[in-house]
């Protein structure tokens, strides 16, 4: 028997993600593309910045993230900006369904990445950040570098 082995390419990351929210729980989400869409994807053409998933209706979908046109797919190509469906189990839809109303969190795409040849985004649940939490959180980062710092200085 053929052994399945777990290739990931990284597309993009949402490295704002992290610095404006903290996260909770994170998922892995299927998405459904056209082909001009993971064309691009695999050019590396996308970006994460400012996009966000909603439940809608028992479905998941990822919205605002800007996925480039593919310059060969000519008339065939698809809209940058569009709402693209996620693929999740239903008893993941449901969980993360009560977490969002009931306690005001968001989902938020941390990655967009290919696994074993298939488009998959890595979705967050995430509670945002304070502007004093996000300063503590710089102050810790500049505390622990400046630790590694002393201890390489030591070697």
């Amino acid at each position: 028997m053929s052994q399945k082995r777990e290739e990931e390419k990284v597309v993009c990351v949402n490295r704002k993600a992290r610095h404006d929210y903290s996260i909770l729980e994170t998922y892995e989400a299927g998405l459904v593309l056209q082909g001009s869409e993971v064309k691009s994807l695999r050019d590396g053409k996308a970006n994460l910045k400012d996009s966000y998933a909603r439940l809608l209706k028992g479905e998941a979908f990822l919205l605002n993230t800007h996925i480039s046109p593919y310059s060969a797919a000519s008339q065939f190509n698809h809209e940058p900006t569009r709402a693209r469906k996620l693929l999740l189990h239903r008893n993941e839809i449901h969980r993360l369904t009560g977490k969002v109303k009931e306690r005001g969190l968001t989902l938020i795409p941390l990655r967009l990445y290919f696994k074993n040849g298939r488009a998959k985004v890595e979705l967050g649940l995430a509670q945002g950040k304070k502007l004093y939490d996000k300063r503590e959180t710089l102050r810790q980062k500049a505390a622990q570098r400046e630790v590694e710092r002393s201890l390489k200085m030591r070697k």
